[in-house]
């Protein structure tokens, strides 16, 4: 079995990159090489997740409990498709379909993530044990716990940035 040199991975992924579309930038917050060994969770050390500035505990009356009010703050699809299969590549996905993934939030709009943040998008994997249908299921709960008064906001963001899938049982949601 041969190996393959750093530079020359670095140079392959440039390449992936170049003919996604995409140019290569120094600075991002993405590491080179994304880690898949949390899954279903996304590598913390890429995408550790990020908020919304605008969303408290005392504005969920007028943001996230709006019916809504996601769709006034959620990213075009130019935007994530053009950064989802960007993310493909540095996660190093063997599936490099960009229909497999969901370009996700890992803090969801619904509880207060920030919607164009790279440190809070990720794309999650369609497939597996716990997908992104499971995590959707998980943050619709949690925006619900949050707006009847049965948690914080505060609560429920450290519990899904924690792990999203005990997020539930960790609040006494389950």
């Amino acid at each position: 079995m041969s190996r393959i040199s750093r530079p020359v991975v670095t140079a392959l992924s440039a390449l992936a990159l170049a003919a996604a579309g995409l140019g290569v930038t120094t600075g991002s917050a993405h590491a080179a090489s994304c880690s898949q060994s949390n899954l279903p969770l996304p590598d913390p050390a890429c995408t550790p997740g990020d908020f919304n500035p605008d969303v408290t505990q005392s504005t969920i009356d007028s943001t996230i409990c709006v019916p809504g009010w996601t769709g006034t703050v959620r990213p075009p699809s130019s935007y994530t498709t053009a950064l989802k299969k960007k993310q493909i590549v540095e996660y190093g996905y063997a599936d490099t379909n960009p229909s497999d993934y969901e370009e996700d939030h890992f803090v969801p709009l619904e509880l207060g993530g920030a919607p164009r943040s790279e440190q809070n998008l990720w794309p999650e994997p369609h497939n597996g044990d716990k997908t992104s249908a499971d995590k959707d299921v998980v943050e619709n709960k949690l925006k619900k716990a949050v707006c009847g008064g049965e948690v914080t906001l505060a609560a429920a963001q450290k519990a899904i940035v924690d792990d999203w899938t005990t997020a539930l049982s960790t609040l006494g949601l389950g």
